[in-house]
């Protein structure tokens, strides 16, 4: 009797387990969930088929995902990824924000986040190339929200591309908020994608208060493209300190470091000297 209690609860964390994969990363095929678990193929078979009778789990193509989940975007899925330090960031970057400001926002989750803080703002004036933003605060308290033209991005429902350059390039605003694929000691901020990369920096050129919201998994990380350098952003909004490399180079190029959630006296970190 022992051992199959043992053996019970042994399925129980498993089961625990492959949820809390799959929540986190979306779809996951068979032979990734084995290699995650360190178990056979055979016995993550039967430790899913529970999960996908009851209706938890869907099967498709040599793979699983949760019930609900299955085929939404990639940026749908990165909305659930680190989303508690996420809004944590979005919230302390609303506090900066003033009703009647009008504010620039480029596509990624961490802004989709701060456009959700911004809810409670009334008369807001915003820019932006994300659809996703756009419809979530525009109609809404007196806003006036102007979208960038361009091509559409099938995973992000962003518009990028020459012409949503030159629309943003027209305006000035009060804030211009930024996402960013990588934070690096030397070069700054950087991301992965060339178009994306020339959106943020004409972006930044346009805010008489700069800012980049991004949380603690993109420090120390290389991406391909550069965006700008530290020297160019007035502020840094995230969600736990940074390594000290990081930190001085902030602090040498006057960056104002914001921790999300930490006191008045963690919160004044680099740039304050």
């Amino acid at each position: 009797m022992e051992q199959i209690n043992k053996a019970l609860q042994m399925l129980s964390k498993r089961h625990t387990e492959i949820m809390r994969i799959l929540a986190n990363e979306g779809t996951v095929t068979i032979s990734g969930l084995a290699n995650r678990l360190g178990v056979s193929l055979e016995t993550v078979r039967r430790d899913v088929r529970p999960l996908t009778e009851n209706g938890s789990v869907l099967k498709i193509h040599g793979a699983v995902g949760l019930a609900g989940q299955v085929g939404e975007a990639p940026f749908q899925r990165r909305m659930r990824e680190n989303a508690d330090a996420k809004r944590r960031i979005a919230r302390a970057m609303a506090q900066l924000i003033h009703d009647g400001d009008s504010v620039m926002l480029d596509t990624g989750t961490t802004t989709s986040f701060v456009a959700r803080e911004l809810l409670g703002h009334r008369r807001l004036t915003v820019v932006t190339n994300s659809s996703d933003i756009a419809r979530t605060l525009a109609t809404v308290n007196g806003n006036k929200v102007y979208m960038a033209g361009g091509e559409l991005r099938s995973d992000s429902g962003a518009a990028f591309g020459v012409s949503a350059i030159e629309f943003i390039a027209k305006f000035s605003v009060a804030h211009a908020i930024i996402s960013a694929g990588a934070i690096d000691a030397g070069s700054g901020v950087m991301d992965f994608d060339l178009e994306e990369a020339e959106f943020a920096r004409m972006m930044l050129s346009r805010g008489a208060q700069t800012y980049v919201v991004t949380d603690h998994t993109k420090f120390g990380r290389r991406g391909l493209v550069e965006v700008a350098g530290f020297g160019a952003i007035g502020n840094l909004v995230t969600d736990e300190p940074v390594a000290d490399d990081i930190g001085a180079a902030l602090a040498a190029a006057g960056t104002h470091l914001i921790i999300a959630g930490a006191g008045p006296d963690k919160a004044a970190g680099a740039g304050d000297e």
